[in-house]
């Protein structure tokens, strides 16, 4: 028997058991989620190890749908999934009477998906794992002026089986690999720090030859040490592609996750299908279809395919995502992007990869267009409130008569997101994507991937001393 005959067996054995559960229980609608999930994790910092550990967990997500109320229960053992039912069953009596929920409808569907993978991780002993993380962060140190380093191995694999009362059976495996942390450079009392970081969802293969991304990053770090900080100020900024894609996800991309604005009336209706937000430069999509990108699956956690969905076309809003329940609420296409961190959490709308769709501008005509100004690089945290936001950028150029020029530090750009889709002047015709997600929106999602090309934007606040 192959492999891949041998993992479809297995999968339609663990389906048969979990559809077993709930085939005979009366309520409107009702699905199970079982999900195994095991991470590797190894930790740097300097020149000590501080973490090697691998670990696998497993457990069941019951959702029961009756007379309108929503109801969820968690366990981790095949035999408590009654228990788990009849306490689905009595939250959703309790909702019921406040909230009322309905499911949009969606194709049935049966599908198995075994991962292909360059280099499976689980075929790499632990060791050369904790060979090549030594190695890179022993580069880091070992550059000039680098006083500190973190760097730490990352390795999430997830099983997930799905079935739910209509029919729909749905297996997929997930592999999500990383290495990433900062180099730390210091001089006379001043240090600065700069993040770092690789992988993928396509294996280890990615994660070998990258010597030159390592040493770069301590290059930077230690040249901040010579850079200015900004002065406070508003300027014309040309964005790389991390703060465009930061842009699009924090800024822009949750205002899109249709949960967020099911209950906010002034949001909604400033998010109303077809009207024009921004500049014509300007095409925002999100599309977790892309084999190989980070944020690639192809099934989310309600069993629905993912969809390629244009959210703003040349400053038009033209696409939302949904789960099945807001797309009922809001009488719209479902997406696919109801995504659970894992087995211990709910589904919840999720962006997987989000980005700037290129323009058609060269790098140095895009330097030149800005004339005096600032490029701005690397995103370094940043927050969203309302339709504000606040970005930290890791280092950027001061722009003079069209030629970048000195580097500068503690960059902070800020706006309203409105009014910066509307000073969008110019995109590049770049494209990067991350390779390493993170979201914290009550879950942790790390397959947020975003990015997107070089892109302008005039007038916007950029703190500084």
């Amino acid at each position: 028997m192959t492999p891949r005959e041998d993992h479809e067996r297995e999968a339609s054995q663990i389906l048969d058991s979990c559809y077993s559960q709930i085939k005979d229980i009366e309520v409107d609608y009702i699905d199970i989620r079982y999900e195994i999930k095991k991470e590797t994790d190894i930790g740097f910092e300097s020149a000590d190890i501080k973490e090697v550990g691998s670990n696998t967990t497993d457990g069941y997500v019951v959702r029961v749908l009756n007379n309108g109320g929503f109801g969820l229960s968690i366990v981790t053992k095949l035999e408590d999934i009654p228990w788990a039912i009849d306490k689905a069953k009595e939250a959703a009596k309790v909702i019921s009477a406040t909230d009322r929920s309905a499911l949009a409808d969606v194709p049935v569907v049966k599908d198995i998906i075994m991962l292909e993978l360059e280099l499976d991780p689980r075929d790499v002993p632990l060791e050369e794992k904790m060979h090549l993380t030594r190695k890179y962060n022993d580069i880091m140190l070992a550059q000039p002026e680098i006083s500190s380093t973190s760097l730490a191995y990352s390795e999430v694999y997830r099983k997930k089986f799905y079935v739910n009362s209509e029919g729909t059976r749905v297996a997929e495996e997930l592999m999500t690999v990383s290495m990433s942390g900062q180099a730390v450079a210091s001089r006379d009392g001043v240090s600065q720090n700069v993040r770092v970081s690789i992988g993928g969802s396509t294996g280890m293969k990615n994660l070998y030859g990258r010597e030159d991304v390592f040493v770069r990053r301590a290059e930077i770090a230690r040249e901040l040490l010579d850079a200015e900080p900004v002065k406070g100020g508003t300027y014309k900024v040309l964005l790389n592609s991390s703060m465009t894609g930061v842009f699009a996800h924090e800024a822009f991309g949750h205002f899109s996750e249709a949960d967020g604005l099911e209950n906010n009336k002034s949001l909604r209706e400033k998010m109303q299908m077809g009207l024009k937000l921004g500049s014509d430069k300007i095409t925002i999509i999100a599309d977790s279809t892309m084999e190989g990108d980070l944020g690639y699956y192809q099934y989310d956690d309600e069993g629905v395919k993912v969809k390629k969905v244009t959210l703003l076309d040349k400053g038009v809003l033209t696409g939302r995502l949904h789960s099945r329940k807001t797309a009922a609420n809001f009488g719209e296409e479902y997406t696919g992007h109801s995504v659970a961190e894992d087995y211990r959490y709910s589904p919840i709308i999720r962006m997987g990869t989000i980005f700037v769709e290129p323009g058609d501008k060269e790098f140095d005509d895009l330097v030149k267009e800005v004339g005096d100004g600032l490029y701005i690089c690397d995103a370094k945290g940043g927050q969203t409130v309302g339709g504000n936001f606040t970005f930290g950028a890791q280092y950027g150029y001061l722009i003079k008569d069209g030629k970048i020029g000195p580097m500068v530090r503690d960059i902070n750009m800020m706006g309203n997101l409105f009014t910066t889709l509307e000073n969008i002047e110019a995109v590049g015709n770049d494209f990067h994507l991350s390779e390493r997600g993170g979201c914290g929106k009550g879950q942790w999602n790390i397959k947020s991937a975003h990015g997107g090309p070089h892109m302008i934007i005039k007038d916007t606040v950029v703190g500084g001393v």
